[in-house]
């Protein structure tokens, strides 16, 4: 009984101090890299910010993009998008749109993915991270929905899908993080219209 008890506490004591570290260390490394950027940020700076030492840091990732990758990809899959079904290729790709949407638009997130991504163009390992924990997911769930779409018929068995794929999350990608325009729900029921077309054409 006592052990049950015990087994069912909230965590205490040094369990409690190790998660208020891994915050403290999560909010600074965000705020590195908005500020200095993934290039310029480094371990100690991220280590200051957060009022704790570097062993604290190397306790937990062995780098500095061990850290990085693990962070964003904690924090995007928070956030992992449901695949829609509702038995539809336009309702589909307008809940999918608006799951991105909704993603895109995280002020933090935004900032910094450019320079993240252009920064993995030479950096294997961060590449590598910001994939699987970031863009592989998203990938995944667009080509779920057009593979559906295939199967009900409403798209032609000869459909490139990685193509597809690109026609669904690029374009919004583009508009909501290089141009920063206006992306509201009347713009998503366009976006949603015009790729619809567009995929009906993405044939082999």
């Amino acid at each position: 009984m006592a052990a049950e008890h015990k087994k069912g506490r909230p965590a205490t004591g040094g369990a409690v101090l190790r998660q208020r570290v891994t915050e403290a260390i999560t909010e600074a490394t965000f705020a590195e890299l908005a500020e200095a950027g993934y290039a310029r940020m480094s371990m100690e700076s991220v280590a200051r910010r957060a009022g704790v030492g570097k062993a604290a840091l190397y306790r937990r990732w062995p780098s500095k993009q061990a850290m990085v990758t693990e962070l964003i990809g904690s924090k995007v899959s928070d956030a992992l998008p449901t695949t829609p079904a509702t038995g539809a290729l336009h309702t589909d790709l307008r809940e999918l749109l608006a799951t991105f949407r909704d993603q895109l638009a995280d002020p933090l997130l935004a900032r910094i993915a450019a320079e993240l991504f252009a920064e993995a163009r030479h950096d294997g390992a961060l590449a590598e991270g910001l994939h699987t924990g970031v863009t592989a997911p998203r990938r995944a769930a667009a080509r779920t929905v057009l593979q559906h779409a295939i199967d009900r018929g409403e798209l032609p068995p000869g459909l490139d899908l990685d193509l597809g794929i690109d026609l669904l999350i690029a374009p919004l990608a583009f508009r909501v993080l290089v141009i920063q325009g206006s992306s509201d729900d009347e713009y998503l029921e366009t976006l949603t219209s015009a790729i619809e077309a567009a995929l009906g054409a993405a044939v082999h």
